[in-house]
């Protein structure tokens, strides 16, 4: 299979839903906290001891995701802590060890497989659990202390122990759609963790699965794929964090490259109590549409609590992207750039055909400007309702002749209401 015939769905698809979840989320000051903190593994240890997220409905998780318009999601299986939320044979530090019992992955792939969504596992190259990791990479928990020296430390028996759990990870749980791996850095970086080898028995395993660029790179470094001459274990897409790339991506060859935006609704990735910094609905929703006006995917991100439960502000977050999605949808599924600068007013997306879709999110004077000549012009819908708009002008368009002008109040209005004060999509269609 072609990675065009493996990354069809993802690009079309666009949309995801990031979760970070884990024993962090008891001390609920995010997923670094123990690195922050320089925590030993004996006070962590409580964390572990206690664990049992009650509340846990992996399948209202889905149910969230799919009505806010995603069509896949990503679960951190093991985060940098190394605790596993699978039922591992290599290792006693996971889920079912706990007063949990559960195996959380088996809970999360059958939920999210039941309400249609496709399903994919983050999986952390760092480990500060592992006795075999080194401790001073600069960023282990005792990274500073003189009590835990690397000396005896065998490195390569901790990467087999990666292989393991990632052979398990795609034998264990039927068709996996995507792996994330988190991240490369310094030395610790590509074949350091046998990566050729990795993914190679990675896409034995599962044939259609797509990969993220992490195996040697992080969100701030694109690696090989921007060179334009891959490596091995390269991966199929890159993974900008925390940003969405200013015109897109492309290789140093000028050619577009897969990509997806992976972004928090606060500042933190898991679960913080006191970080109640949400951004509010309309910028995801302006996220998502430039993430795919630049022909890129949004991977958004939530930080369940210790009891298993999605905080209320990302809920409603979700909640408000999806009343915008189940109306605007067209413009997003299967759509990507349109060869058109950006407008001051908003942005376009196309589905690469016939249809383009015009994002009004900044009110302007009179109607809608757009650079398409109008006897090329088939149709002008508010997507939204299907209602005719009109692609007749005004009078003060006249000097404006290689523009078509659509109108979005009724004939002589100067003032009037954005039918969405967030997006409002325009479809043209051309003959």
């Amino acid at each position: 299979m072609t990675q065009q015939e493996r990354m069809k769905w993802f690009t079309h698809d666009r949309f995801g839903l990031f979760i970070h979840w884990g024993l962090y989320a008891i001390p609920a000051r995010g997923e670094w906290v123990r690195s922050k903190e320089h925590m030993p593994i004996e006070d962590y240890q409580q964390y572990f001891d206690e664990f049992n997220p009650e509340d846990y409905d992996p399948a209202a998780w889905a149910k969230a995701a799919k009505n806010a318009g995603m069509k896949y999601a990503v679960l951190t299986a093991k985060h940098h802590d190394g605790f596993c939320l699978f039922d591992s044979a290599l290792t006693d530090y996971k889920s079912t060890n706990t007063p949990c019992k559960l195996d959380l992955v088996r809970e999360y792939v059958d939920a999210f497989r039941a309400e249609g969504l496709k399903v994919g596992f983050y999986y952390s190259l760092l480990d500060w659990h592992h006795p075999d990791y080194p401790h001073h990479d600069g960023i282990h928990p005792m990274r500073e202390s003189e009590n835990h020296p690397d000396e005896g430390r065998n490195f390569d028996r901790y990467v087999d122990y990666l292989h393991g759990q990632v052979r398990e990870l795609c034998s264990n749980y039927g068709k996996i759609d995507i792996l994330f791996f988190d991240f490369s850095y310094g030395e610790y970086s590509g074949e350091k963790w046998r990566a050729t080898e990795l993914l190679k028995m990675a896409k034995e395993l599962q044939p259609h699965i797509i990969v993220n660029n992490r195996l040697e790179g992080s969100g701030h470094g694109f690696s090989s794929i921007i060179a334009g001459e891959p490596t091995a274990y390269a991966g199929d897409y890159v993974s900008p964090e925390q940003m969405i790339p200013q015109e897109g991506v492309l290789n140093k060859k000028g050619e577009p490259v897969y990509w997806e935006a992976n972004l928090t609704m606060n500042n933190n990735w898991g679960y913080a109590q006191f970080d109640k910094d949400f951004y509010p609905p309309e910028v995801f929703i302006r996220m998502l549409v430039e993430c795919v006006s630049k022909g890129g995917n949004l991977l958004m991100n939530v930080g369940p609590d210790a009891m298993g439960n999605i905080p209320p502000e990302s809920l409603q977050i979700l909640q408000k992207v999806g009343e915008w999605m189940s109306r605007n949808q067209k413009s997003i599924y299967g759509c990507g750039p349109v060869n058109m600068p950006k407008p001051d007013y908003g942005r376009f997306t196309g589905d690469g055909g016939k249809k383009i879709y015009i994002h009004v999110t900044e009110h302007i004077v009179g109607p809608i400007p757009v650079k398409i000549k109008k006897e090329d012009i088939k149709r002008v819908r508010l997507l939204a309702t299907g209602a005719e708009l009109s692609a007749a002008g005004s009078w003060a368009s006249a000097n404006f002749p290689e523009y078509t002008f659509i109108r979005l109040d009724a004939e002589g209005l100067t003032s009037y209401p954005m039918p969405d004060k967030i997006d409002t999509v325009i479809m043209v269609e051309l003959k």
